[in-house]
């Protein structure tokens, strides 16, 4: 079932995603490609990502590239023919496109380098964000479906710097529960009851000066906002998930055959 949205188109909130890891756990793919240019049905799951800002109104985007960053710009700089239906008259090289393109975005598209954290990733693009009131984050290998304009009210609301997003991941495996040596009862992968930092994440420009420029995780940075009682967090009960792995990835596509329960739009 689809969110409905309603997306305030007066805010121009950019959005960044982080895209520059080398995704050493997933080599499979990221030996050929950047991770975020994985494909989930024929497109790469950075465009997912893009998509469900979108459909709430965000349609400004800053890449921050690193490893293998070049594919990433071509993709993007040659958008309308990887990705629409085309003819080509070879003569004259006139190109004519046969469907409408319905993304309207911005793409910044910044080279951070090959090595850099991702707190030290966000301080190379921060001269893009510093007229802003806030600006949103998040990893280029996650998708849910996230309502972006809850939990931007809620970081409006909370009076913080930041906000992330909190799921209950399931288990990996099963629980067995056994009392005085006989099972009790099997679970099939139950939820957690702890939270973990889905990777939706909105921020306030006071929380601009913390991205130093210096070699730090931004969950090394989430701490120090959080110890001074700046940062808070939005219980997301949906749907999520990260894209590790080979095994991920496949589960990832299998779930777009099926039922892709983060595709929020049209």
């Amino acid at each position: 079932m689809k969110i409905k949205a309603k997306p305030d188109h007066s805010e121009k909130i950019k959005v960044v995603i982080l895209c520059g890891g080398k995704g050493t756990r997933f080599r499979e793919q990221t030996e050929f490609i950047p991770k975020p240019m994985a494909l989930i049905g024929n497109h790469p799951i950075l465009w997912h990502i893009m998509k469900i800002y979108d459909h709430y109104g965000f349609k400004e985007f800053i890449l921050p590239l690193g490893y293998k960053g070049e594919m990433i710009k071509d993709f993007f700089t040659n958008y309308i023919p990887k990705t629409k239906n085309i003819s080509v008259n070879i003569k004259t090289g006139k190109i004519t496109v046969h469907e409408e393109n319905k993304e309207d975005w911005t793409i910044h598209m910044v080279d951070t380098g090959v090595d850099s954290t991702t707190g030290k990733r966000i301080s190379m693009v921060k001269h893009l964000l510093k007229d802003d009131p806030y600006f949103m984050v998040t990893y280029g290998d996650g998708v849910a479906n996230m309502p972006i304009d809850k939990l931007l009210d809620y970081h409006k609301k909370s009076g913080s710097i930041a906000t992330i997003s909190g799921y209950r991941p399931h288990h990996r495996f099963g629980i067995v529960e056994h009392k005085d040596g006989k099972i009790t009862d099997f679970k099939e992968k139950p939820r957690m009851q702890d939270l973990v930092n889905c990777g939706f994440m909105v921020f306030s420009k006071e929380a601009i000066p913390y991205f130093t420029g210096e070699e730090m995780m931004l969950e090394e940075l989430l701490p120090k906002m959080a110890e001074e009682e700046k940062a808070s967090i939005y219980p997301h009960e949906g749907f999520w998930i990260s894209m590790d792995t080979q095994r991920d990835f496949e589960e990832l596509n299998e779930i777009w055959n099926k039922d892709p329960v983060w595709k929020v739009w049209d």
